[in-house]
């Protein structure tokens, strides 16, 4: 296995987490729960740009999060800006308890409007943080789900024929930190560094040592890793030992 979660001691000593949080209270003080009202209002932030990463600082992360959803409402942006804040680990039971209430009270308008990024992003959220044992499991099986498409539909991009060679190029143009779009939102996995995966393995062990059903789940993703699959083929391109996830 790759690298470990922090601890909780390990976070309060990272200076990059605070830094990360850096200004956090300003946008929690503003955030409106008047979901009928959000909804009117939509965002004209001009042509929709999508982050690949986040800078250290929160406000313009927020920023460069609030282009993703132009001509989107302000609720569905909502949406966002809590799970920025939620990942932050600024008050995180009190914001995790407005985005349990956000979902429960839109959840039909949510699902029809956000798009899969942002879908996948509540349910790892859930994941994190639900006391529900069937949400928390749904939710990873979710990101599973998606995240095996995303590793599939990424080798399609990045290999140029049925041999499997590799588009040099492409693979230029990924180490280079260039984002590639693949579906509704999604982008292509970046070969060598990505945490995705990584951070899907540390969920599914957590999963695992809450019931049978979770014991089942990580044991199907370990086997997964020794047969010719597209996880298998992408740990031979994975060079990064921080971002491992096996």
């Amino acid at each position: 296995m790759g690298a470990k979660n922090k601890n909780s001691f390990q976070k309060w000593f990272s200076l990059s987490r605070h830094l990360r949080r850096f200004g956090a209270k300003k946008i929690y003080n503003e955030l409106s729960m008047d979901f009928k009202n959000l909804k009117k209002q939509i965002i004209s932030d001009g042509e929709i740009i999508y982050t690949h990463g986040s800078s250290n600082s929160i406000n313009g992360h927020i920023d460069d999060l609030r282009k993703e959803f132009s001509g989107q409402s302000e609720l569905c942006f909502l949406a966002a800006k809590l799970i920025v804040l939620i990942r932050r680990e600024f008050k995180i039971k009190e914001n995790f308890k407005l985005f349990e209430d956000l979902w429960e009270h839109e959840d039909d308008y949510l699902l029809k409007n956000l798009n899969t990024r942002w879908l996948i992003a509540s349910s790892d959220t859930f994941s994190d943080y639900s006391r529900d044992e069937g949400i928390k499991g749904l939710s990873i099986a979710s990101a599973c789900l998606i995240n095996t498409i995303k590793l599939q539909e990424s080798e399609r991009f990045l290999y140029e024929d049925k041999r499997m060679n590799i588009n040099s190029e492409k693979m230029n143009k990924l180490n280079n930190h260039q984002r590639f779009p693949l579906f509704d939102g999604l982008s292509v996995f970046k070969f060598g560094t990505d945490d995705t995966i990584r951070n899907m393995r540390w969920r599914l062990d957590r999963a695992s040592k809450e019931n049978v059903a979770g014991k089942i789940l990580l044991e199907v993703f370990l086997r997964l890793q020794e047969f010719d699959t597209t996880y298998k083929r992408a740990r031979k391109l994975h060079t990064r030992k921080q971002t491992r996830w096996w």
